[in-house]
């Protein structure tokens, strides 16, 4: 190489290395890479890791609304989908509390419309999925469009003679169990689902933004990010579907920031005693027919040493994960059907389990 050509050339490798030096490559955050496929201009998610009380992780990636292109917050409340039935569970245990109704009550003590097949079948066997409750997505038309109620639940299983097996002698997961106990709750309580709720749980915890939504009554959702699913190569808003306007297999919207209120009140008495947070995570039945070795308790899989339940409905993917022996817990919400984020929890739970 020509002189004339030389100096160019090693002003250019000098300048790349001071620049080098002066902005040194980084190390990856190990969470935000965990979290990668949340960033950027897509559908969201928000992240909470909490450790004896303490907020370790508070982070939302992506977008809680494409349309407007809100930013998702911790404070975007996220339905919660099937994270829901812990606190539907929580009501039927609190009422427990107050003698307003018995574990081993029967079903249709409650709900007396039942037909005569589901006369065996207790509030307990309907808490772990043991009850053989057809599953109302069953027995709904195929071409439905219009969202169904928890009454219109109710009506389906009332014009439904069979059940699934003998009650208590299987498990298979029950959305129409949920929605019935929320119905139970409303009648053992004389009040709305969505009125115990706010007014026996998510007030007395301080929960302010956390709601049971029912479109036309009472509020509507604060901060709310809406639900979206990948279809050919693109994000398209799929916020609700038939499904998506039962209460008490799913209702629930919340965001990050008050679920860390509800888990600190799962270690100590301010809202259950010890014996109704014993039963909650006692580990009655033992889960088949899904994808994870675990027994179920009361609105909760019980795996090892945690305590988790994971929630899915159309356009949201969330899960919260316990270890209370070590006093951790991981919290992922977001709207959108892809990924399926246990493994993630699973995977940033780890270096502080170590």
């Amino acid at each position: 190489m020509r002189p004339s050509r030389l100096l160019p050339c090693l002003l250019t490798a000098l300048t790349l290395l001071l620049t080098a030096c002066a902005h040194p490559i980084r190390n990856p955050d190990p969470i935000d890479l965990a979290m990668r496929r949340y960033a950027g201009d897509v559908p969201g998610a928000s992240l909470l890791v909490v450790r004896d009380g303490e907020v370790l992780v508070r982070r939302s990636y992506g977008l809680a609304d494409l349309d407007t292109r809100d930013a998702a917050t911790p404070s975007t409340d996220y339905r919660l989908a099937s994270v829901s039935k812990q606190f539907t569970a929580a009501a039927i245990l609190l009422l427990v509390e107050q003698g307003r109704l018995s574990l081993d009550d029967r079903l249709r003590r409650w709900l007396p419309e039942l037909p005569e097949a589901d006369d065996a079948i207790t509030l307990r066997q309907v808490l772990t999925h043991s009850s053989g409750l057809v599953d109302y997505e069953d027995l709904m038309p195929a071409d439905a469009t219009g969202q169904i109620s928890d009454q219109g639940v109710l009506e389906l299983l009332v014009r439904e003679p069979r059940l699934y097996f003998a009650p208590g002698s299987q498990y298979r997961y029950s959305n129409s169990g949920y929605v019935l106990l929320g119905l139970v709750v409303e009648r053992a309580s004389g009040m709305p689902l969505a009125d115990f709720l706010h007014d026996r749980i998510f007030q007395p915890l301080g929960m302010h933004h956390i709601l049971m939504y029912e479109r036309g009554r009472g509020p509507e959702v604060p901060d709310r990010a809406y639900g979206y699913s990948f279809i050919d190569g693109k994000w398209i808003r799929t916020d609700q579907s038939p499904t998506s306007a039962t209460r008490g297999d799913g209702g629930i919207y919340s965001n990050i920031d008050d679920l860390a209120k509800w888990n600190a009140a799962l270690d100590d008495d301010r809202l259950l005693t010890a014996a109704s947070r014993a039963a909650m995570f006692h580990p009655w039945v033992e889960v088949t027919g899904e994808p994870w070795q675990a027994r179920y308790g009361f609105g909760w899989r019980l795996t090892g040493d945690t305590q988790w339940h994971s929630g899915e409905t159309m356009g949201f993917r969330n899960v919260i994960v316990r270890w209370p022996k070590q006093h951790l817990t991981v919290i992922v919400l977001s709207n959108r059907n892809d990924p399926e984020p246990y493994a993630t929890a699973l995977a940033i739970a780890k270096p502080y389990l170590q």
